[in-house]
């Protein structure tokens, strides 16, 4: 069976596991702008044991989703003792890039100014995101184009995870992936202020990248492509491939989260590598 195809069954597994989660943190919603999905969640475990604070954006192929769909991040996330923000933004195809990382960045910079308004240590920040949440994160960290426009202050962020990102908009892209960015983009929009392989600039940002080589979505090349550019410029990169059997795309990105440490390699590896910064 094909990776696509083996995709495509995995859903309702998925869904099944979402709707048995256990919700043991309610989460506190601040609204940074006046569209639906200009919010943001924030989850603070009831024993917080480490000093490193979460941010995580969702996927969805830029055009579905939101942190209240996944709220079982946030419960995976705050059950290990972490604190935990998760970021909403505008969707396409009705909203064009940049709105995305334009609110991406603004949700941060707001996440951090509540957490400054309760008094957390702001210091220790480890941003991820799972396909286009990695894309959007891994913009928002490695571009200073980004930052200086949008007024982001990576000086805090001690880590990135990305995983099942579309780092690079390869020619020999799936048909899936095709049609979501002609959605994502304008027609005529130079493309490349978009992609993360060439917006990304050397700074002191380690990142993990997490990909699958039977993603059935994204070609595993994409996240070789964007280790490549980070060792070019000097940027600490390890990537890892994923191992776990359940590895189609929406398994491994933000399916994961959905098992334990002891069920799912790239689960436990995802917060090992935190714990090690």
């Amino acid at each position: 069976m094909n990776d696509y195809m083996r995709e495509s069954l995995s859903y309702y597994g998925l869904y099944k596991k979402m709707f048995q989660v256990k919700k043991s943190v309610r989460p506190e919603r601040i609204s940074y702008g006046r569209n639906k999905d200009q919010y943001i969640l924030y989850y603070e475990p009831d024993k917080v044991t480490s000093d490193k604070i979460i941010v995580w954006v969702h996927g969805g192929g830029w055009n579905a989703g939101n942190p209240r769909f996944f709220d079982y991040v946030g419960q995976c996330i705050a059950k290990e003792g972490y604190r935990m923000v998760s970021l909403g933004y505008r969707l396409s195809p009705k909203y064009k890039y940049p709105c995305q990382i334009k609110d991406v960045c603004n949700a941060y910079r707001t996440a951090i100014e509540y957490l400054h308004r309760k008094h957390v240590d702001t210091s220790k920040i480890v941003v991820a995101g799972p396909s286009a949440g990695a894309h959007l994160t891994s913009i928002m960290c490695y571009s200073p184009k980004v930052q200086q426009k949008y007024q982001v202050d990576i000086s805090n962020i001690i880590g990135f995870i990305g995983s099942g990102g579309p780092y690079s908009f390869r020619s020999d892209q799936s048909k899936t992936v095709a049609i979501l960015l002609n959605q994502l983009f304008r027609k005529g929009y130079d493309r490349r202020n978009g992609e993360p392989v060439a917006l990304m600039s050397k700074n002191h940002i380690p990142m993990l990248l997490i990909q699958s080589r039977h993603d059935g979505l994204i070609e595993y090349a994409c996240a070789e492509d964007f280790a490549r550019k980070a060792e070019r410029v000097g940027n600490a990169c390890e990537l890892y491939c994923v191992t776990d059997k359940k590895n189609t795309h929406s398994w491994y990105t933000a399916g994961m989260f959905l098992e334990t440490r002891k069920e799912n390699k790239g689960l436990d590896k995802f917060f090992r590598w935190i714990e090690e910064l």
